[in-house]
């Protein structure tokens, strides 16, 4: 798999994740975030010429770290399509798949997308800049309700309406276009003790309406849950409770809100059993490395046999 840019991003929890899938050399594998490519190219180490990688992205910036490999297909597209490439490429089942949910170093880092409050850049936040409402659209455009619905849900911040309210005032003089804009709307809402915290969630709320993260998340976990073989493993790391929430419930009960059936016997019926009933989180070691690997949380499930009840 050639070329990876060790600076676009450090993968986190590497072994542990990869080593979740217990990969068969001649199976079929997903990575379903292939970011800088850091777990597909530990995934191709294990896999021979017998065995597939497909891997998702729909950033252009991505596709940049790819080279040709014979057993390698990259596929330009947001992971919630998963059932349909599949299906175009004519998997009709895969041994494993992986999803490293968390924005890449690559977009944090880099000054001119507007996913960080660290630089002044355009209010942007698209995984994918071919299209769609970008941040500025949401702040300028949402209703102050809507905006104060979305920043308590996505970055469960309790002082939503008082934020939702300084933008709504703020653009009545000019549009928010840019993360200066929005910092200068809303900072004196954020108090100096948590303040970086709490700006960061922000931003965070921004970027899952922006990429309608939640909702891609909840469909691609459906597909997987669909093509995964008996046996075939799920390894997924979150980085935030929303995303973990929704992933703890389709590894316990196949569905995103955690809803159970039972079976003639009471038992609890699920697609999964779970190969780790506590969480992984990555080592001392590793957060000291990677101090943006600290809020990882690794959860690895296995689909059941038909009748492994």
């Amino acid at each position: 798999m050639a070329t990876i840019i060790d600076t676009y991003h450090v993968p986190v929890l590497l072994e542990e994740s990869v080593g979740g899938l217990d990969i068969k050399h001649d199976g079929t594998y997903v990575d379903v975030t292939f970011g800088g490519g850091g777990h597909s190219r530990r995934i191709l180490q294990e896999l021979d010429g017998g065995g597939h990688l497909y891997s998702f992205d729909q950033d252009a910036d991505a596709e940049k770290n790819v080279s040709p490999q014979d057993n390698f297909t990259f596929v330009r597209s947001n992971f919630r399509y998963l059932k349909n490439w599949m299906r175009y490429y004519g998997v009709e089942g895969l041994d494993g798949l992986l999803a490293d949910l968390g924005v890449s170093s690559h977009h944090f880092d880099d000054e001119t997308r507007g996913f960080s409050f660290r630089f002044d850049a355009p209010l942007d936040m698209r995984m994918n800049k071919r299209g769609g409402e970008n941040a500025a659209d949401l702040v300028n455009e949402r209703s102050e309700e809507e905006l104060a619905d979305m920043f308590y849900l996505y970055g469960e911040l309790k002082n939503s309406r008082r934020i939702a309210k300084a933008i709504a005032k703020a653009r009545e003089q000019k549009p928010i276009l840019t993360t200066q804009d929005l910092m200068d709307a809303t900072l004196p809402l954020f108090p100096k003790e948590r303040g970086k915290k709490d700006m960061a969630r922000m931003f965070q709320a921004l970027r899952i309406v922006v990429n309608h993260e939640m909702t891609a998340l909840k469909e691609m976990l459906a597909s997987a849950t669909e093509l995964l073989k008996p046996g075939g493993r799920l390894s997924v790391i979150t980085y935030h409770s929303l995303e973990d929430r929704i992933v703890k419930n389709f590894m316990k009960t196949g569905n995103a809100e955690g809803k159970t059936t039972q079976d003639f016997y009471g038992r609890v019926e699920t697609p999964f059993r779970l190969v780790n009933n506590k969480v992984i989180v990555p080592s001392d070691e590793e957060q000291q490395v990677n101090p943006r690997s600290r809020s990882a949380k690794l959860r690895i499930a296995e689909k059941r046999e038909p009748a492994d009840k």
